[in-house]
């Protein structure tokens, strides 16, 4: 399974995967082994938040993107690739990926946004949105 985690630093978790352009990215064998492959540090205009369409992006390669938080529409375009998305606070990717490897992380939901997180939207404001989804947020 190749899991790539979102790191700008190539070297702790980072959040915001969306705008993310730099992952570290691992290989876990069938005998638990994990090795590190690359490291993709795309070019501007290629994260995906920027990314329109489905022409072919070097993320496809992925089975499953690891970050400490990823937005919705994030989540869904992976999903659309046939990548999941796993949410952790694990800083220390090489733990994460143990942990993705088998099984122990939690999958993002493309409808939910995680806990305490507000939304966005073209407005400043200073009310509360009432917000329900399939997790129970």
């Amino acid at each position: 399974m190749r899991i790539g985690v979102s790191s700008q630093n190539f070297r702790t978790i980072t959040a915001h995967a969306g705008r993310s352009r730099r992952f570290l990215v691992y290989e876990t064998a069938p005998d638990g082994t994990v090795s590190e492959l690359e490291r993709l540090d795309l070019p501007p205009g290629m994260a995906m938040h920027d990314v329109e369409g489905d022409a072919p992006h070097p993320l496809d390669q992925l089975d499953v993107i690891l970050t400490s938080e990823a937005g919705a529409g994030f989540v869904a375009k992976m999903q659309a690739r046939g990548v999941r998305v796993l949410l952790t606070q694990e800083s220390d990717p090489l733990h994460a990926v143990h942990l993705a490897a088998t099984g122990r992380l939690p999958e993002a939901q493309a409808a939910c946004r995680p806990e305490g997180k507000g939304h966005e939207h073209a407005h400043e404001h200073e009310h509360e949105h009432e917000h329900k989804c399939c997790c129970g947020h």
